[in-house]
């Protein structure tokens, strides 16, 4: 870390309204890194979980942040808050089961063949 480097001091807000892993963090921290730090403090306590880095999105000034950038790179404002802490949502999501095949989906439609619109 560079001598002089300006700090940002973030806390990460989950679904149920808790905060976690409030301190300072370097502009050069990268997203990917802030997610492993969240996954290992998470609350075991909480009805949902993430099992890995995938599982979370980060979301600040509603964009969704990238796992490769850095807070810098993700234009985090530093310094527009002095002495102020940024609040970061972070919302689980658990990767999305793969789709049945095509044939699994045929087989289905030939066994219920009727379909219904309500107007």
């Amino acid at each position: 870390m560079a001598e002089g480097e300006e700090h940002i001091e973030l806390k990460f807000r989950i679904y149920d309204g808790t905060d976690i892993a409030h301190t300072t963090y370097a502009p050069s921290t990268t997203v990917a890194t802030l997610k492993q730090r969240l996954v290992a403090e998470w609350p075991q306590d909480k009805s949902v979980v993430p099992k890995s880095v995938s599982d979370l999105k980060l979301i600040h000034a509603g964009k969704v942040l990238e796992n490769i950038k850095t807070l810098e790179e993700s234009k985090i404002n530093f310094g527009d808050l002095p002495g102020g802490v940024i609040t970061m949502h972070v919302v689980v999501q658990p990767p999305v089961a793969k789709k049945k095949t095509d044939k699994s989906q045929e087989e289905m439609q030939k066994k219920n063949p009727c379909s219904c619109t309500i107007l």
